[in-house]
């Protein structure tokens, strides 16, 4: 089957969709200067980003996850307080670090108009490690209308375990090559691909902030690779 034969789009959300690096690095900001404390904080919202994400990717492999992406952070940042000698923050600090930043996390603004675009033609579904709630209050607080939310949290396999796009597509009722995964991940991605998705890559150069992401170029095995969700809707004729 051809790209042409996707039925839906599922997004990931917390780095193509919304500006994470942003939302922790403004918030750490918040706390040092409540406190008079100066650190590089855009290199450790990266390094809290990297031990969230590591503590859930595969979570509910061997045993049902006893935490979501919100509890993620949150131990996250209680390492990084250690590691970087933070000690001042106090417990307000750390939920408005951990909890209260990510969940007011900022869209891109490429994408709210090109959501609305891609949803008269296809099922349009957040598909993330992210908890419901955060998925949820960020629709909400940047005026997102998705088809659906899948989160790993309600399948209890995160990705990128196969048991987590096998469910999707089960949830959506379409066969994996009607659905098209789009990131700007080639981790999630690959993965997508394995049990059968089509899989767009959207580059996101500042996910990152000014260190860049980790992965810039797209795996040439993906179905497209555009620049932008502009592109994506010009590419897939929306």
């Amino acid at each position: 089957m051809s790209i042409n034969d996707i039925k839906a789009l599922t997004f990931d959300t917390g780095g193509t969709i919304l500006d994470w690096h942003t939302g922790f690095r403004r918030a750490f900001e918040k706390a040092g200067k409540e406190h008079k404390i100066d650190r590089d904080w855009a290199n450790i919202t990266n390094e809290l980003r990297r031990k969230s994400l590591k503590s859930v990717l595969n979570l509910g492999e061997h045993s049902p996850p006893s935490y979501n992406f919100d509890g993620a952070h949150k131990k996250a940042l209680i390492d990084i307080i250690s590691e970087y000698d933070l000690n001042q923050f106090t417990e307000e600090n750390i939920h408005d670090i951990s909890y209260n930043a990510p969940h007011n996390f900022i869209v891109w603004d490429d994408f709210p108009n090109a959501l609305k675009k891609l949803k008269k033609k296809f099922l349009c579904v957040s598909f993330t490690l992210l908890s419901f709630k955060l998925i949820i209050d960020t629709a909400k607080n940047n005026n997102l209308t998705w088809d659906a939310v899948f989160s790993c949290e309600g399948i209890g396999k995160y990705k990128i375990l196969p048991e987590a796009y096998e469910t999707a597509a089960k949830w959506l009722q379409l066969n994996p090559s009607e659905c098209g995964m789009v990131a700007c991940h080639n981790f999630d991605l690959d993965a997508a691909k394995k049990v059968g998705f089509k899989t767009i890559f959207v580059k996101r150069p500042l996910e990152w902030g000014n260190e860049g992401p980790p992965d810039p170029e797209a795996n040439p095995h993906h179905d497209l690779i555009v620049d932008n969700f502009n592109e994506l809707t010009e590419r897939l004729e929306c």
